[in-house]
C-alpha cells in the first residue's frame, strides 16, 4: 500500500514519431512532473517544444545502459514524493522499453504506479497488416545470436496467433530469411517502418518476398514486422523433401530427431512413419 507521503511513479505513452499524437493528458503530465526520466533527453526536448511544454521537473537520462543504477535513485526520488514521469523515445515504456524495472521496483515499495497510455507500434503495426488481430502474441526483438534466433523461430512455427515482432534495420534481412526458413517462404507478413512518420510504410507479402525486398532496398528506421499464423497443415505441402527439410531444420536448431519427426508429423497431418520414410526417400537418415 501507499502512502500519501510518497510520490507517484507515471509511465506515458509517447507518440511514435507524429508530435500531433500526444494526447492532452501527456502533455499535462510532462508539465506537472518533479522528475522527467527519458530514454533520451534531447528527444524528449525536442518533444516538449513541439508540443510547447515548458516543463519545471529536472530531466534525467533513463536508458538501458544506466538503468540499474539509475532505478534506485528514482526510487528514493519517489519516496521523498516526488511525481516521476518515465518517458521513452515512442510507445510505452517497459515494453520492450527502458521501465519495466523501475516499476517493478515501484510496486515492491509500495509505491503508487500509473499511466498515461498513448500510441503503440505493436498494435498500430497489426491493425495496418491486414493480418488476424482477434489473437495475437508479441516477442519484441529476436535474438542477435543465429542459433537462439532459429530455436526460437521453430518453436513459434505452429503459433496460430498472429505474431509482432521489433526488428532493426541492421539485422531486418537475415531475421527474415530465418522466418522464411522456420515459417515457409509464402507465410503472409507485413514490414511497417517508421510508423506515423513522413516515411511511413508498409510491405506486405509473403516471408522470402520481403526478404528479397529488405535485400535490394534496405528498410530504414524503426521497424515492426507482423507475421501470420500457423493456419494447420496443408495435405498438398506434404512432399518427401519439406518434411525432410522440417526434421533437417529442426535438428540444426539443436532438437533430437525422434522429437523432431513427431513434431513434423503433426504440423503436416502425417504419421511419423510418413515422415521417416521421407527422410529415407531424400537420404536425410
Amino acid at each position: 500500500m501507499s502512502t500519501s507521503s510518497t510520490g507517484v511513479l507515471v509511465l506515458l505513452g509517447a507518440p511514435l514519431g507524429n508530435p500531433e499524437d500526444a494526447s492532452s493528458r501527456l502533455r499535462a503530465e510532462l508539465a506537472r512532473a518533479d522528475v522527467i526520466a527519458a530514454e533520451d533527453t534531447r528527444r524528449l526536448r525536442r518533444l516538449l517544444s513541439e508540443l510547447d511544454v515548458i516543463p519545471t521537473a529536472s530531466i534525467t537520462s533513463y536508458f538501458e545502459a544506466n538503468e540499474a543504477g539509475r532505478t534506485t535513485a528514482l526510487i528514493e526520488q519517489l519516496y521523498d514524493g516526488k511525481r516521476v514521469a518515465v518517458i521513452t523515445d515512442g510507445g510505452m515504456p517497459s515494453v520492450s522499453d527502458p521501465g519495466f524495472r523501475l516499476v517493478k521496483a515501484a510496486i515492491d515499495a509500495g509505491i503508487a504506479v500509473t499511466c498515461a497510455p498513448g500510441a503503440s507500434a505493436v498494435t498500430t503495426a497489426l491493425a495496418l497488416s491486414g493480418m488476424p488481430c482477434d489473437r495475437f502474441c508479441f516477442e519484441g526483438f529476436a535474438p542477435r545470436k543465429d542459433g537462439e534466433r532459429r530455436r526460437l523461430f521453430t518453436e513459434l512455427s505452429e503459433e496460430k496467433r498472429t505474431m509482432v515482432f521489433f526488428e532493426s534495420p541492421r539485422r531486418v534481412q537475415e531475421t527474415l530469411r530465418a522466418m522464411a526458413s522456420a515459417f515457409g517462404d509464402d507465410r503472409p507478413a507485413a514490414l511497417c517502418r517508421e510508423l506515423t512518420k513522413t516515411h511511413e510504410e508498409i510491405r506486405r507479402g509473403g516471408l522470402a518476398e520481403l526478404a528479397e525486398g529488405a535485400e535490394a532496398d534496405p528498410p530504414r528506421g524503426e521497424i515492426t514486422l507482423v507475421i501470420s499464423g500457423w493456419t494447420g497443415p496443408d495435405a498438398s505441402e506434404a512432399t518427401p523433401e519439406a518434411m525432410a527439410e522440417a526434421v533437417a531444420a529442426l535438428e540444426a536448431a539443436g532438437t533430437d530427431r525422434k522429437l523432431a519427426m513427431k513434431q513434423v508429423a503433426t504440423r503436416f497431418g502425417v504419421s511419423r512413419r510418413d515422415v521417416y520414410d521421407a527422410c529415407l526417400t531424400v537420404r536425410r537418415i
